[in-house]
């Protein structure tokens, strides 16, 4: 049985990610790909695979060659997903400042008050 493959796994992997960032600036062959990495040529064309089988990359034969271009469409479902936690992280992050506003308002007000009641009873005395 084959697994499914999607984008989350194919952005899951760190050299993935390079080799992405690397055919996001210019279609490349595998042969400079590999070049680049400090792993073996047949790990390099396993990262190929699942990205090609996640529709993040499309290969072109150009002669002897075997091209690979960026299909970075799929990544606006990440996009999306993140956008999500962002909306929700960002309320509650919202509401903690409004918190913490308040609260060092208090501890300000309470300050001067207390300052003041300790100005009055020296001059008192």
């Amino acid at each position: 049985m084959e697994a499914r493959r999607d984008v989350f796994q194919a952005i899951a992997d760190p050299t993935r990610r390079a080799i992405i960032g690397m055919i996001a600036k210019e279609p490349t062959n595998v042969n400079a790909i590999s070049e680049q990495f400090d792993v073996s040529r047949q790990a390099i064309s396993l990262h190929l695979k699942i990205l090609a089988e996640c529709g993040l990359l499309s290969m072109k034969k150009q002669g002897r060659e075997r091209i690979c271009e960026a299909r970075l469409e799929k990544l606006s479902e990440v996009n999306e997903w993140i956008v999500q936690y962002k909306k929700f992280w960002t309320q509650k992050l919202g509401a903690l400042e409004n918190y913490l506003n308040d609260f060092t308002d208090k501890i300000a007000d309470e300050k001067k008050t207390h300052h003041g009641e300790s100005l009055r009873k020296n001059i008192e005395r």
